[in-house]
């Protein structure tokens, strides 16, 4: 899909890799990404290289601000500005009334959370998986509201069962179900759609958090039944750091849900005592925006699309795949990542050498890497039996010589340790 017209920077003649035999063309998309042929960048669940044609529409856009004022410049660029609400809508399956800018997925899903009417004795329904800040502030929900956190069992391969998780969803009848997609800490991809189906069934809302999933894989936001998809730009979709989305269901606009603490952007003070949000998910949005930010999201979500994200998945996984099984006969390894399905991201741990050694080790190589401590998922490290984590996170512009060089410089490091 190419959205010819909606950016100047993205067109058929450049930046517009093609997919031929459900292969990528990796010429064409290093081509786009300058840096990789200078360093092997293996940390796209933090934050991923930026194609050219999102640095371009950026800076084409500050330059702008530089010129005629940040005012007037947001006036000038309306039409990229929409584009970008139809980039994202058309990268999860929605509309552009559907799409919510934000800063950050934490600061879209908060403002998801925020929306809910809790009360004393009210149930959230989540997983041993969520993102950290998200346990954090349902924890937070119930000191301050009383509100009960459930967190539904794992299988026995790992991920949420969703036999429980459905059990739990008839039977706590939760007052929102809340879910990480991809864990930061692993690449385990739960089964959303499945808990998405039980929580219809029951009219229960869905909040997903997909942050390491969208651009790393297709994300359907209506196919998965959720009600609130909050994703980031920075990591797999390849977007500038400060940018990101929250997709708003039909369902829940319909039902008035609305931000704690909206603003006037997202609702109008019509009389001294009243107050009229957004017909659309902008009410869940604030004034103040890097509009640059807000363009490039949209920029790097086209680009996705055009890619595709079919073989963006299937060549992520190829990668990641292989280099579980090199980690897996390093001496003293151990691969953490467990579940029916796994995806991009890759981690373990060394039975004697800390995880931000080997980063470090990495590092000095040009290998880009990042590690975790036992605070990013007590649950799953405790489980785990492991205080850190290395995570080495591919993506569709790494190349297999690539793969193989990181894997030879990690043994090497462990063999010098």
């Amino acid at each position: 899909m190419i959205l010819t017209g909606l950016h100047p920077y993205i067109s058929r003649s450049r930046a517009s890799p093609s997919v031929r035999d459900s292969e990528l063309d990796l010429d064409r998309l290093r081509a786009d990404t300058p840096s990789a042929s200078r360093h092997i960048h293996l940390n796209n669940a933090g934050a991923a290289l930026q194609p050219a044609p999102v640095v371009e529409a950026v800076i084409e856009h500050l330059r702008l601000e530089q010129e005629i004022g940040g005012y007037e410049a947001a006036d000038a660029a309306t039409h990229r500005i929409e584009a970008a609400y139809q980039a994202v809508a058309a990268l999860v399956g929605g509309e552009p009334s559907q799409v919510a800018m934000v800063e950050h997925a934490t600061a879209g899903f908060v403002a998801a959370l925020s929306s809910v009417p809790f009360r004393s004795g009210d149930v959230i329904l989540t997983t041993r998986h969520d993102y950290t800040s998200n346990q954090i502030q349902y924890l937070n929900l119930s000191d301050r509201f009383g509100v009960e956190v459930v967190r539904a069992p794992d299988g026995p391969d790992g991920g949420v069962d969703v036999g429980a998780m459905r059990d739990l969803v008839h039977r706590r009848r939760p007052r929102i179900v809340a879910m990480t997609h991809v864990p930061t800490n692993s690449g385990l991809v739960q089964d959303v759609a499945s808990v998405g189906e039980a929580c219809r069934e029951r009219d229960v809302l869905f909040l997903v958090d997909a942050c390491q999933s969208v651009g790393q894989m297709p994300v359907d936001a209506e196919a998965i039944g959720a009600d609130f998809l909050s994703a980031t730009g920075r990591k797999f979709l390849r977007g500038p750091r400060g940018s990101g989305f929250l997709w708003v269901s039909e369902r829940a606009l319909d039902a008035g849900l609305l931000p704690l603490f909206p603003d006037l952007r997202g609702t109008d003070w019509i009389a001294p005592d009243l107050t009229q949000p957004s017909p659309d998910a902008r009410r869940f949005e604030t004034w103040e925006f890097a509009w640059s930010l807000v363009i490039g999201l949209g920029v790097a979500a086209e680009y996705a699309t055009t890619v595709g994200l079919e073989p963006i998945r299937d060549r992520v996984r190829a990668l990641a795949s292989r280099m579980r099984e090199r980690i897996g006969g390093i001496d003293g390894m151990r691969v953490l990542d467990r579940g029916p399905e796994l995806c991009g991201i890759v981690t373990a741990t060394h039975d004697r050498i800390s995880a931000e050694r080997l980063r470090d080790g990495l590092r000095l190589e040009g290998v880009h890497t990042s590690w975790l401590s036992r605070e990013s998922a007590v649950l799953d490290f405790d489980d785990k039996q492991t205080e850190t984590a290395l995570r080495i996170s591919p993506h569709y512009y790494n190349t297999d010589e690539e793969i193989e060089r990181a894997m030879d410089i990690l043994a090497r490091i462990v063999s010098d340790a």
